[in-house]
């Protein structure tokens, strides 16, 4: 009976996660099926049926965003960005953890102390343009992410989980501190590193904020500033055609189907991060094996 009741309940557990499962995927579903529908018919009835739009939909989008070069342009500050961060939190995270490293809760206090406190948007904004001359440069979507605390504080935890006698082996074996951060602490925390990594590309990918700030040239512009610039141009015309502000040239520039376009310029920016994901989802899961260490 209890081998009956275990299966049972393992069934009704599955079934669960299942329905789960559903429930967090329904607005995808519902976000790809409204892709291939019109505005019109988007506003007037809801169904997880697909329409026969498809292709006008995405030959629309292909044809009013120049959606390669935004995507070009975001991952040149994507890529090398996540790897700069993760490499530059867990050298940082190591010291931290280090316990004869005789200043390292005075650094910890400060790296928390920015979590509370910032100079203020305006001094930042004179600081990357006036002082560091950032302004149509990617150093300006680089930098200001480059760094993040919450990040630091994953990476430390990871590395404080792991026996001292590791970094003792490795000082008794002759080891430098950076062959031992790269070379026996990095691939006992890849758990750590795969999640910063995705939360790192995911903030770079995401960010559309600095790009207003800083960048005015266009063929600059991430995927993400560069969508949202396009998405408001489009609504901004239409209430001028809307209040007789336009004359009837621009009339094919905004009757683009607005809702349509942002379902499938939406599928279009979670693509990428989309089929990254795999790549890492195995980490997440997998815990930090560490081999057995002779006491």
């Amino acid at each position: 009976m209890n081998g009956i009741g275990y299966k049972i309940k393992k069934t009704i557990l599955y079934i669960l996660l299942i329905l789960l499962s559903v429930v967090c995927m329904f607005p995808f579903l519902l976000m790809i099926v409204n892709a291939t529908r019109s505005g019109s018919e988007i506003m007037k009835s809801f169904t997880l049926i697909p329409s026969v739009y498809l292709k006008e939909n995405w030959a629309t989008v292909f044809k009013y965003f120049n959606l390669f070069l935004g995507m070009w342009n975001s991952l040149k500050v994507a890529v090398p960005s996540t790897l700069l961060c993760a490499y530059f939190s867990a050298m940082t995270a190591y010291a931290l953890a280090r316990k004869d490293f005789e200043w390292r809760n005075k650094f910890s206090f400060f790296f928390y102390f920015t979590t509370l406190f910032s100079g203020g948007l305006v001094p930042y904004y004179i600081l990357m343009t006036n002082t560091l001359g950032l302004r149509d440069n990617y150093l300006a979507l680089l930098l200001p992410l480059l760094f993040s605390v919450y990040n630091l504080l994953i990476m430390k935890s990871y590395i404080m989980a792991l026996p001292e006698s590791l970094i003792d082996a490795a000082k008794i074996d002759g080891c430098s501190e950076y062959r031992t951060l790269f070379q026996i602490v990095m691939p006992l925390i890849k758990p750590a590193l795969a999640t910063v990594g995705l939360f790192i590309a995911l903030a770079y990918w995401n960010d559309w904020y600095n790009a207003m700030l800083y960048i005015k040239k266009e063929e600059m512009y991430p995927l993400q500033y560069f969508l949202y610039q396009k998405i408001n141009g489009i609504e901004a015309y239409k209430k001028l055609l809307a209040n007789g502000n336009v004359s009837g040239d621009v009339v094919s520039a905004v009757s683009l189907p607005t809702q349509t376009l942002k379902m499938a310029l939406t599928i279009v920016v979670t693509g990428p991060i989309v089929l990254a994901y795999p790549l890492v989802q195995r980490y997440f899961v997998q815990g930090i094996t560490i081999g057995a260490v002779k006491g």
